[in-house]
């Protein structure tokens, strides 16, 4: 223990008491009952909780191995935490995915339901959410006030979740409506009563936050999409954590999907001869041998495709710690985006990593597209890099909040080559499945940057050449070189829209986790090993991948003293 690792903990306990969201997110125990408080006060809450712990770290001694890295993480993660508070773009934190109107809903996707206590708690906490939602409507027209206003593309996309998650659903109610169904040995009348009561409050809360999203807040909204470079450098440096010059990364996206269309030309060859990867494309979605039926039948696949991976990686290609062994495929609630996901274990593992699985309505799953965003979010990709972090002997602020999307993500996306490189993916559908995935992350690189800095298409490609790019023309070049849906792909547009530089951080990630394992391979020579590096980088915990390129150069000479630093 250090003056700094107790700076750490005395921050997370205050956030945990600030964000009880965050809280159980992150399973930390105590606020299972709270919602965060998303008015104005309760982000100026929090932002003078950052300030504060900022201001006081570098007062702060070194006087053990690792407090030199801690400072680091903690004095990046709160640092930007703080300039992104500068911008006041809480004002106007509404998107598709990753604003407070999804977070107060999914928090319940995380609370467990197994006996009296855990109904009474969830009962208590969808009797918060109208106030929740209150708050945060509240941070809205302060920000119609300030002329912060979220994209009107974010607002009518928002306005369908409301309504999804307030009348609609597969249970034939709503969602919360959803939650009580499913909790059929409770013996209290009128505890079953309240969960009712309750239930039916929050669900009314989200069709009264739709009514006001159409009439009062979408009024006010803009078309324009774009954010501008300088609001984009920042976004991108608070996913990443690292300085990205914006321009080369565009130039590389660009060539990085060329690279992967060449490729996959080649890998459609293995499945329709002659015919291209269109026609390879149109097999493998419609032959019956190569699918699913039912989605049920597809869960139980996918999770016996996460049990099998664990146990023929545990002792071959990684140590997998016994905790980390145990992870449940689950299938999303409707009404959020249609990517897959992953939820981590609570601290002390009571609460499993799971994967979530949105089906958009499907019932049919083709399967040659599956299996590498399983191996992306279960394991070796985020249940094994979430999961070991939180069994990691660091502080807990770096188990908790070192990470970044590129570090987080970019490990997800490596771990789907290594796969590949591994053999699990030799054979070609699956093969021209990790194609497909690479090649929607390099899409993601040109169009997230094009669109909001709206920069001009080279030249010297065939895809409407000089023009700069609109949210049209990205749905168009997504359409015809990601090789996924409509439907996904429109989803995946507001999204990059809505969270600027997020969609980037996958292959920006990758490309550093790449640079490090190279390096380390490079320095080395014959003594590199694959097993040994990945547990030494992993050991190293989560952190921005400035820092990332900093400690795994550091790892790959064997210099792991920092005592003092």
């Amino acid at each position: 223990m250090s003056a700094i690792t107790d700076l750490g903990d005395e921050y997370v306990e205050g956030l945990a008491a600030l964000d009880p969201i965050a809280a159980t997110s992150l399973g930390i125990a105590g606020h299972e009952s709270e919602l965060t408080d998303y008015s104005k006060a309760g982000e100026e809450a929090r932002e003078a909780l950052a300030r504060n712990a900022l201001a006081r770290l570098d007062t702060l001694p070194s006087e053990a191995d690792g407090d030199g890295i801690a400072r680091d993480v903690m004095r990046e993660a709160l640092a930007i935490d703080c300039d992104l508070f500068d911008t006041g773009d809480y004002l106007a934190n509404l998107n598709v995915l990753a604003s407070p109107l999804q977070s107060i809903r999914r928090v319940f996707d995380l609370m467990p339901a197994a006996d009296e206590g855990d109904w009474m708690t969830l009962a208590q906490r969808m009797g918060r959410v109208p106030g929740a939602l209150g708050g945060y409507r509240a941070t809205l027209l302060r920000g119609i006030e300030a002329r912060r206003i979220a994209p009107r593309r974010q607002i009518e996309a928002c306005i369908g979740q409301c309504e999804a998650w307030g009348a609609g659903g597969d249970t034939g109610g709503n969602f919360f409506a959803g939650i009580v169904a499913g909790i059929t040995d409770c013996k209290s009348e009128g505890l079953l009563r309240d969960l009712e009561v309750a239930a039916e409050s929050a669900a009314t809360s989200y069709r009264s936050f739709a009514t006001f999203l159409r009439e009062t807040y979408l009024p006010w909204a803009e078309d324009r999409d774009a954010v501008g470079e300088d609001r984009y450098q920042l976004y991108a440096r608070a996913w990443n954590r690292c300085a990205l010059d914006l321009r080369e990364t565009y130039d590389w996206g660009w060539d990085e999907l060329q690279r992967i269309d060449a490729e996959m030309e080649a890998a459609a060859e293995l499945i329709a001869p002659g015919a291209g990867v269109e026609v390879a494309k149109e097999v493998l979605e419609t032959d019956p041998s190569r699918a699913i039926e039912g989605v049920e039948r597809f869960q139980e696949w996918m999770q016996d495709l996460q049990d099998t991976t664990i146990a023929e990686l545990n002792g071959t290609h990684f140590d997998i710690p016994e905790p980390l062994q145990r992870l449940e495929a689950l299938i999303a609630p409707p009404g959020g985006a249609l990517a897959m996901y992953y939820t981590g274990p609570s601290e002390d593992f009571s609460r499993p990593g799971r994967t979530w699985y949105p089906t958009g309505g499907k019932t049919r799953f083709p399967l040659w597209g599956e299996v590498s965003i399983a191996y992306h979010e279960g394991v070796p990709g985020h249940h094994l890099e979430r999961g070991n972090t939180r069994l990691l002997d660091l502080s807990r602020f770096q188990r908790l909040f070192g990470d970044c999307s590129g570090y987080v993500e970019g490990w997800g996306l490596y771990a789907e080559r290594l796969m590949g490189e591994l053999g699990y993916l030799d054979r070609p559908d699956y093969a021209l499945g990790l194609l497909r995935s690479q090649a929607l992350r390099s899409v993601r690189v040109v169009i997230d940057i094009g669109m909001h800095l709206e920069l001009p298409i080279p030249d010297g490609q065939p895809f409407h050449p000089g023009e700069r790019w609109t949210p049209a023309l990205g749905n168009e070049f997504a359409l015809t070189r990601s090789h996924f849906p409509a439907e996904f792909m429109a989803s995946e547009i507001d999204r990059y829209l809505g969270i600027p530089g997020q969609a980037i951080s996958y292959k920006v990630g990758e490309r550093a986790w790449l640079a490090a394992r190279e390096a380390a391979r490079s320095t080395l020579g014959d003594a590199f090993d694959l097993r040994t590096f990945h547990s030494g980088m992993l050991a190293l915990g989560p952190m921005g991948l400035g820092l990332l390129e900093r400690e795994s150069a550091r790892l790959g000479t064997g210099d792991s003293s920092e005592k003092g630093r």
